[in-house]
């Protein structure tokens, strides 16, 4: 970390980049009250200088320095971010005589149009930019609500303009892709009224309103005595159609203050459907790539109706070790493991190290503030990389605090950061921007929902982990906002060309993310029911756009077939009706065939009412192998899942109303078997 004092007495606090050769002062105990009086010069040399930055950085001096702290962080007091900067101190040693790694981000500068084309291919809109009449793209666009329409077409029309003044090649005009003749080319819109999360309006259906886990975290680091505030959320409509007033900037300047206490936070109550809630994992991948895709646009429209510039990092390269275990991107140590591990979803080592934390370190007092050893962390983190996949490494070694280390030395370490080096700024903007928490969380809920499938398993361990710790507060004495001020730094702060002078200026702000990314994260992890109804929509709009050219495939050869075909037809008797097939099936409306592979019995017919849950039909299936074979099993929790007709496979909550989700996808199948971990 590197200071520059001006005249006025301010400072100017600039890049902080972890391969730095400038060393810094030990900081192995720096916490006055929670160390032994036993601690070395060099610890409270470095626990004064933690302080005397925090002083500094918390003054206001007059005039103001040339790069302020952002609004957050000027409402926090000298001694709520020590926690902080003594972490970032911590990390600065953890990095020291250490060889440079390979990893290295490559930012390239923005050429004009090209962040708009990039953000069209991203949004799974390449369509529009390669003028291929693909499926995908036009079933997209078909599921766009106005704003999200809006949104797409200014970003189409400044790639476009920006095209024409190149002269790189002649563009197709929105209005002549979409056929709008208005001099004000729009994108066809879906409808925006409430509706379920299957996009079929069902009558005389209230929906039903229900917490989610989250909810119950009142203990989570938050003052019994004094209840938070309690607000409603709604997954019916999207976020950016529900914006009805748009703060000022003034506005959100002077409502930017926050407390740390963490009863200021709001409880939120979640409006659940008939369709009940879905979560991350319960959607098949392909899927959750189409919610990656409306997320995206999504998020744009939502800033865009916030009057908020959405910005992303641009990445030219990002290089990685090809094997091992720090330092390696999260997809190759995937790929290793499921070698091993068939199916897992979060690397081994770092479940290892979570594990070997909830196991023995919940308790431990200044768990994740306190540093281990460097000395020892180095040495585990090499003995680490030669025996952990022998399973000859000894964990009853490793004490809590260097498990700790070990741990957030791993998350620095990622070639990627956690959150992606793109969207990091949009995770500063939310929190520096919008100033309404419920808006924040909104924001939050979407750039979850756009991180790769990689990222957001490993970030949900994390956030799971140290809901434990937190929840833990009254041994370990770190509540919500201590384990947010120790972890940001961690999160927020990566090594890279570009000197993260932002990140570091922002440290109350990424605090405060990192403390609604904890308290919140049951909320985070649920897929909008807005989302999967869109998603619906897309899928119905690929399969007819694929009836469509398989029957114009089939044109010619019915028309040269056809009068062949009127000779050989008989007459059909006059007022006669032909029923499509689904309808002359065997099995009446209202009644689904459910099957159960892995169960004695495996298949019945169910006759669904308005009453009928997914939970009832598990309860039925168990009931009716309760004297039989049911060990194939193997003790696995099993869940109704729906497969095909308009989505991929989804694992129905327990909750749903079948009837509804019978109506909302009739040609889907349905099958119990056990939930994906």
């Amino acid at each position: 970390v590197r200071m520059e004092m001006k005249d006025s007495g301010s400072v100017v606090l600039t890049a902080y980049h972890p391969h730095s050769p400038a060393r810094m002062p030990s900081v192995e105990q720096s916490f006055g009250q929670e160390v032994p009086s036993s601690r070395s010069p060099s610890s409270r040399k470095s626990l004064s200088r933690c302080r005397r930055i925090n002083r500094m950085l918390s003054n206001e001096p007059t005039p103001p320095p040339s790069f302020s702290r952002s609004n957050s962080q000027v409402s926090m007091d000298s001694t709520s971010m020590e926690d902080f900067w003594c972490e970032v101190e911590s990390i600065k040693e953890s990095s020291e005589d250490r060889p440079e790694e390979s990893t290295l981000l490559e930012f390239k500068p923005a050429d004009e149009g090209e962040l708009e084309a990039e953000w069209l291919q991203d949004a799974g809109l390449s369509t529009l930019i390669s003028g291929a009449e693909e499926e995908d793209g036009q079933a997209l666009l078909s599921t766009l609500t106005r704003t999200q329409a809006a949104a797409v077409q200014k970003r189409y029309n400044t790639y476009t303009q920006t095209l024409r003044k190149k002269n790189k090649h002649s563009v197709r005009d929105v209005r002549d892709i979409f056929g709008v003749s208005d001099s004000a080319p729009t994108f066809e819109t879906v409808p925006v009224s409430p509706v379920p999360s299957n996009g079929i309006q069902l009558p005389g259906q209230k929906p039903v309103w229900k917490s989610v886990s989250s909810n119950s975290c009142l203990d989570c680091g938050l003052d019994k005595g004094t209840p938070s505030v309690m607000e409603e959320l709604s997954y019916e409509v999207s976020f950016s159609e529900s914006i009805t007033v748009i703060p000022k900037a003034q506005e959100r300047q002077k409502n930017q203050r926050f407390k740390k206490d963490d009863s200021a936070l709001p409880k939120f109550i979640i409006r659940k459907s008939r369709f009940g809630l879905t979560e991350v994992g319960d959607l098949s991948p392909e899927d959750m790539k189409k919610i990656r895709y409306l997320s995206l646009i999504e998020l744009t429209a939502f800033y865009d109706a916030l009057g908020v510039e959405l910005k992303r990092n641009r990445t030219e390269r990002i290089k990685g070790r090809e094997n091992g275990l720090f330092g390696v991107p999260l997809t190759a140590l995937l790929e290793n493991d499921q070698k091993k591990v068939p199916g897992i979803k979060v690397p081994l080592i770092f479940q290892k190290l979570l594990l070997k934390l909830e196991e023995t370190g919940l308790e431990t007092e200044g768990i994740l503030r306190v540093p281990g050893s460097a000395s020892r962390v180095k040495n585990l983190h090499q003995e680490l990389e030669a025996k952990f996949y022998d399973d000859t490494f000894d964990w009853d070694q490793v004490r809590n605090n260097d498990a700790a280390g070990l741990l957030k030395m791993f998350i620095r370490e990622l070639p990627s950061p956690l959150f992606t080096i793109e969207y990091l700024p949009a995770f500063i903007t939310l929190v520096e921007k919008i100033s309404k928490i419920k808006l924040q969380l909104q924001a939050l809920h979407l750039l979850i929902m756009l991180l790769p499938e990689a990222n957001r398993d490993a970030a949900k361990a994390f956030l799971q982990f140290l809901k434990k710790v937190v929840a833990n507060e009254g041994k370990n004495k770190m509540n919500l906002w201590n384990v947010s001020m120790i972890v940001a730094p961690n999160l927020f702060i990566y090594k890279g060309k570009r000197a993260n002078q932002q990140e570091m200026q922002a440290a109350a702000t990424t605090a405060h993310i990192v403390r609604l990314l904890i308290r919140y994260q049951d909320i985070l992890w649920t897929v909008p029911s807005f989302l999967i109804s869109q998603v619906r929509k897309m899928n119905e709009a690929a399969m007819n756009n694929s009836k469509r050219q398989l029957m114009f495939d089939k044109g010619v050869r019915k028309l040269l077939r056809r009068k062949t075909m009127e000779r050989e037809r008989p007459e059909r008797p006059e007022g006669a009706v032909t029923f499509p097939p689904y309808l002359q099936s065997d099995i009446p409306e209202g009644v689904i065939r459910v099957y159960a592979p892995l169960h004695s019995k495996v298949s019945m017919a169910i006759q669904l009412n308005s009453q009928t849950k997914a939970k009832d039909i598990l309860a039925r299936f168990h009931c009716e192998n309760s004297h039989g074979s049911s060990q194939n099993t193997g003790g696995q929790i099993q869940s109704l899942h729906e497969i095909g007709g308009n989505i991929g496979q989804h694992c129905l909550d327990p909750d749903a109303y079948m009837l509804d989700v019978y109506r909302a996808n009739p040609q889907a199948e349905w099958v119990i078997k056990p939930k994906a971990s």
